[in-house]
């Protein structure tokens, strides 16, 4: 039986994609701008981490690395932080849009 050229051609770049797909990383990967499949997000020296409940990191649209929103040991506001957050969080962030996004909101500057 012989295959029409139109139905070869779209089967020899279907399996191409395919072959693409599987040596480049997963889909998602290549959709979002910025991804890294190691972590790039290395802890910076100026904060305490002790006074912080959690631990995580992220860059911001400088390139920056940034502390999460973070709750403290003591409740009271770490050096460094911008705003505190709706969830009792502290923000460190140095822009003002998208900060405490995750945490429903800044309460308040600080």
């Amino acid at each position: 039986m012989r295959i029409p050229p139109l139905r070869a051609a779209a089967r020899f770049l279907a399996v191409g994609l395919l072959a693409l797909a599987a040596t480049t990383g997963p889909a998602h990967a290549r959709r979002l701008p910025g991804y890294h499949p190691a972590p790039i997000h290395v802890a910076p020296t100026k904060y305490d981490e002790s006074q912080f409940v959690e631990h995580r990191h992220y860059r911001n649209s400088a390139g920056q690395d940034v502390h999460s929103p973070a709750h403290t040991v003591s409740g009271k506001a770490p050096e460094g932080a911008s705003a505190q957050c709706r969830d009792g969080s502290y923000s460190f962030s140095m822009h003002r849009r998208g900060t405490c996004s995750h945490h429903g909101g800044v309460a308040s500057w600080l």
